[in-house]
Parts: C-alpha cells; structure tokens; sequence
C-alpha cells in the first residue's frame, strides 16, 4: 500500500512539473524516475526484481528485441521506442542538411503554379503525408518557414495555412506506427506493425483528412482568396532546385528514406523490430554523411530521448505496484461491461487529457490499462488500442500547447511577426478536432463492434 501511495505521488509530481513547464521536462522525469527507483522499488518494496525489470536492459541480449516472430510482454523502459525514435532523427538530420523538405516544399508550390488556395490545399496534404513517416515537429518546422516564404511573395497572411498544417500533421501522424510518439509506445508494447495501424487507424485518417480539408477550406478561404487576386509572378520565386544543398547528399538520403519506408510497411513479414530498422537507418545515414556524421549526432534531440527513459521508469513504477490494474478495473466498472461506453471513455478521456498535458506520458501510462482492460472484459485488445492512438494523436490538436506540433508552428509564425493567440487558434481548431474525434468514435463503433 505505500509503495502504491509513493508511486501515485511521483507520478502526479512528475505529470504537474511538465505541465508547469518551470523545469526541462527530461529533468522532470528522470529525477522522478530516479525516485521510483530508490523509493518505491528500492525502500518500499526492497525489490531487486522490480528495479531489473524495469530497467529492462536484459532485453537487448535477446533474439525478440531484434527480431520477433511472437508478441512478448513489454515492462519498464521501453527500449526499442528509444533506439527507432533515435534513428529516425539521425535520418531526419540527414535529410534536412542535403535540403530535402525544402525542395519538396518549393517544388509542391511550383506544381500549382504558386497559387494561394492549390498551396493552401496541397501543403496540408503533404503535411498529413509527410507525418506518417517523419516526425510531425520537422515537418512543421520546415513546412511554417516555407509557408511564411510563400506568403511574404504571394502577401497573405500565413497564420491561417500554419494552423491547417498543424492539424493535417496531427491527423496524418495517427495514420501510422512511426507517426506519432504515442503510437510508436502502442504499437511496441503491443507487438503491433506498420501495416496493423495502417489499416487500422490509417483508414479512420484517411477519412477524416478528406473532411478536414473540406473544413479549412471553408474556414480560411476568404483570407486566403482575398489575398490572391491577381497571379503571381514566378520568376520572383526561388527555384526548388536552389534548396538542394548536394545533389550526391540529396540523392543518398531520398534513398534512405525510401529504404526506411520499405522496411517499416513490411517488418510484419519480415519479423525485424522497430529497434532493428532504426539502428540500422541511423548507421547507413551515418556511413553515408561520412565525416559530417559528427555534426547528425550532436543535433540528436538527446533531451527527448532521456525523456522517454525517465518516463517509462515512473510509468513502470505504477505498473509493478498494481495501480495500472485498479484504473483498468475502474473504468471496467464504471463503463458496467458496456463495449460502447468503454471505448467512448478511452478515447475521449485521451483526447481530452492530451488537449492539456504532454500525450506521450498518458499513452505509456494507458497500454498497461487497456491491456489489464481487455483480459478482464474480453473486449478485443486492438480496438482498445486504435482508441487510444487516436484519442492521444488527436485531441493534442485542440489547444496551441497539446502536442509539439503546435507549439513549433506557433512559435515559428510568432517569431516571424505572426503571433497567434489561443483564441485565435482554438477558434478553428478545436471544433475541427472534436468533428474528427466524433467521426472516428462513429468509425470505430461501425467497424469493430
């Protein structure tokens, strides 16, 4: 009973030191791991057991971490999370330094001619398509800086195109294993592939991508037609070709990224990890870049990958003390053993919570839940988890602070003298979030239940 007490305390600590935002957050959670660690594990329990299998390094010794025919059981630090997150930063970097979402950027933009509504509609698309596969941060980033380009040459005002990429990005980031960070915690600790969310939530995406679309163009048109009376000059515009930094670089890591698709779309049938494919993308990009593979690590968003240690320390200390089960028993309990109600819980519970604090914890805190969920209520594990990976991914798009996404694009826009406010950005993009939320609810229901 005091382990679980001290294991509640630390967590809601560690969850309202983010949420403050006084302290680096990858401080926040090793300190707080630290504290499980040495108080609930170490004082409480006097369990050496407890501390090994959270730590869980064990685990890259065996066969299963790097290749894995079965689904095994998932406890502490999530390992092969870290090591694919890693990886595909190292590729990112990569990309970015030979000039790639620049070009592709410029090169979208020329396709329709430099035209304010065909950008306006073709970069939400690409925001949407590029976060299946990249980190929806980068995207953003590149895609705001790009966008305010365009508009200072076409003069209208970006704040409207920024906001609809953040949303498409969020949205296309749920589409995938690899899109979102809570996905990728689902789908490792659950055994699940690229192809499992593809087409799974990948559909539910899909559909609501097309509604999402449909509503900003309403919602923004009459800025953005305004603003584009009379057609643009193109020999004003930079050439894609000038984004490319070298053309051997470019072409090398295109090609690396297309190696990393190929590999996530099949590793169900080739059986190799998300750990595997990561390390094996970072060492090529790092063979491939040569002597400026020195300069790709030290732009490896280190803090965030200690964040995720720290995380999964305290979320383990939840788990080893049962308190994960009493919350699973809970909701059974509250929900009577009713499907529908259960389902409506986790996912509006997670989008609603992820709307306001980091979704990453919360979806590590929730797999254990929804696994605890489905072996007392017989309710299918899977559709428990397409729930929660779209409540997570989606709800953070409600508010400028729920998911990262949104706090680069702002942040870019206002440091470009386009500063949005809250009411200004929940204005169009909360009820664009709860219109995809209840379509998703409607979708799950129809198709699993």
């Amino acid at each position: 009973m005091t382990a679980q007490i001290f294991a509640v305390i630390i967590f809601v600590l560690m969850f309202l030191l983010i949420v403050m935002d006084k302290i680096e957050r990858h401080y926040v959670t090793l300190g707080c791991g630290a504290l499980t660690l040495v108080v609930v594990f170490g004082i409480c329990m006097r369990s050496g057991r407890a501390i090994w299998d959270t730590l869980a390094i064990k685990g890259f010794a065996t066969k299963e971490f790097w290749y894995q025919v079965t689904e095994s059981e998932s406890k502490g630090i999530n390992w092969a999370t870290i090591l694919f997150i890693a990886g595909m930063m190292v590729m990112v970097e990569g990309m970015a330094k030979a000039g790639f979402f620049r070009w592709l950027c410029m090169k979208i933009a020329f396709m329709v001619k430099c035209k304010t509504i065909p950008v306006f509609i073709t970069f939400m698309i690409m925001a949407a398509v590029l976060s299946m596969f990249i980190d929806s941060i980068t995207v953003i980033m590149f895609l705001a800086a790009v966008t305010i380009e365009l508009a200072a040459l076409l003069k209208f005002n970006p704040i409207p195109m920024i906001l609809a990429e953040i949303f498409c990005a969020n949205l296309g980031g749920s589409a995938t294993m690899c899109g979102d960070p809570p996905n990728i915690i689902v789908g490792t600790s659950l055994g699940l592939s690229f192809f499992d969310f593809l087409t799974n939530t990948g559909v539910i995406a899909g559909v609501c991508l097309i509604i999402s679309v449909v509503f900003f163009y309403f919602a923004f048109r009459k800025e953005l037609v305004s603003a584009s009376g009379e057609a643009p000059d193109m020999s004003k515009f930079p050439k894609p070709s000038e984004a490319i930094t070298n053309k051997k670089d470019f072409i090398v890591s295109s090609i690396i990224f297309g190696l990393a698709v190929i590999l996530l779309i099949t590793h169900g049938s080739t059986h190799l990890t998300v750990a595997s494919i990561g390390l094996f993308i970072a060492l090529i990009t790092i063979i491939a870049n040569g002597k400026d593979s020195i300069e790709l690590l030290k732009k490896i968003d280190y803090k965030t990958l200690l964040f995720f240690i720290g995380l999964f320390i305290v979320v383990g200390g939840l788990e080893e003390t049962g308190i994960l089960k009493l919350i699973a028993d809970f909701i059974g309990k509250i929900s009577g053993g009713n499907v529908f109600l259960m389902i409506g819980i986790i996912l509006w519970i997670s989008a609603i919570a992820s709307a306001f604090v980091d979704n990453i914890p919360f979806a590590a805190t929730m797999v254990p839940v929804i696994e605890s969920l489905s072996a007392t209520s017989g309710v299918d594990l899977h559709t428990l988890a397409w729930s929660l990976s779209i409540g997570t991914d989606i709800g953070g798009s409600a508010t400028p602070i729920g998911a990262s996404a949104n706090v680069v694009g702002t942040s870019v826009a206002a440091k470009n003298g386009y500063p949005v406010s809250w009411g200004r950005y929940c204005a169009k993009l909360a009820p664009a979030t709860i219109i995809v939320l209840t379509i998703s609810t409607i979708y799950i229901f129809v198709r699993y239940l």
